[in-house]
């Protein structure tokens, strides 16, 4: 697989992950974790997105790599639910990126 056919894949996951938070959001399953955090409102995600970098930096600091990803995942997850809940995407953020460095 070349570097290309990787990020087409990697977007999709993200895409297909921006699909099932609008859906959680939109339509919220009863005991869904995801569902919960919107329910109760951009205050609980913010604090959830603060909670992770926190965890971050931490894990940074240790010698664990599995940690490290760990950690970056749930941060990574958390800032997505903060994108769907602002009506925003992961695409935005490449945008933005793409405008900085171009």
């Amino acid at each position: 697989m070349d570097g290309l056919q990787k990020i087409s894949l990697t977007m999709d996951f993200i895409k297909k992950l921006e699909d099932t938070l609008r859906l959680r959001k939109s339509n919220p399953p009863q005991n869904s974790y995801t569902a919960n955090l919107f329910r109760d409102g951009l205050d609980r995600i913010l604090k959830k997105v603060g909670e992770e970098a926190g965890e971050v930096i931490i894990a940074s600091k240790n010698e664990s790599k599995p940690e490290l990803l760990h950690e970056i995942a749930d941060l990574v997850f958390h800032l997505e639910v903060l994108l769907v809940e602002k009506d925003l995407s992961f695409q935005d953020v490449i945008n933005e990126l793409e405008k900085r460095h171009s």
